[in-house]
């Protein structure tokens, strides 16, 4: 559907979950727009470039114009990088893995855009957190996700019997992450503070040849041998 305005469309560009070949987890449409998009909002200007060059390898690199939106990105920018969209050029926002916008910077982008009368296009593409609960058996009516939990030991302890009492009060699954190198600390820590009933879902390596997803009450994950060293991982419990 065309734009209703002369301005130009922002596009939400999911990308894979790993190395797997782009198109084996991607439909045709994203090469479509890839092709057609020469101005990009990213995370990681090298990640990015490299997949546009496995979508599309007869795309000109030297044509792209691309803007770093990360954790380190000034927010008096952010206005700046929709500046092509205003004059009537298309923008794609392409997420580092998976969805953008979910758990994911470029959030602040699409408010920006609406703010400013820019239609948003979101494509098709994979979402680690909905296809892990796609694939848990959980509440997938009722759920939250919650981010990161905190590094520091009691404060983690903490949050997990917070989001155990949620899930238990409102029937409600809860998902989180953790930066894939703490990924076994937080299953331990899992391990030893929920209830032994309550459901715990692993999801690991989503949509990759190493994918691993299991959901378990904890007191049978104490006997489970899952390595989640650097693996980006998905947790739900539900109480």
């Amino acid at each position: 559907m065309p734009s209703t305005s002369n301005k130009g469309d922002l596009y939400l560009i999911p990308t894979r979950l790993g190395d797997n070949p782009p198109l084996e987890v991607l439909p045709m449409s994203i090469k479509r727009i890839i092709e057609q998009l020469d101005h990009y909002i990213v995370e990681n200007e090298k990640t990015a470039r490299r997949f546009i060059k496995k979508i599309s390898p007869s795309k000109s690199q030297p044509s792209l114009h691309i803007n770093i939106l990360n954790k380190f990105t000034n927010p008096k920018d952010l206005h700046g990088f929709l500046a092509p969209a205003y004059e009537g050029t298309d923008i794609g926002l392409l997420s580092e893995a998976g969805a953008p916008a979910i758990a994911d910077p470029g959030a602040d982008i699409v408010a920006i855009a609406h703010e400013n009368g820019i239609r948003v296009i979101p494509l098709v593409g994979p979402s680690s957190i909905l296809m892990a609960l796609m694939s848990s058996g959980m509440n997938g009516q009722s759920f939250a996700f919650n981010g990161y939990l905190p590094i520091e030991k009691a404060e983690r302890h903490q949050a997990i019997k917070k989001l155990e009492r949620r899930s238990k009060d409102l029937q409600q699954s809860q998902a989180f992450i953790e930066t894939p190198y703490r990924n076994t600390k937080l299953f331990s820590a899992l391990i030893n503070t929920l209830n032994p009933n309550t459901k715990l879902c692993v999801a690991t390596d989503i949509t990759l040849p190493t994918e691993y997803i299991k959901t378990y009450p904890v007191s049978k994950w104490n006997h489970q041998q899952v390595d989640l060293h650097k693996r980006p991982t998905i947790f739900i419990i539900q109480a």
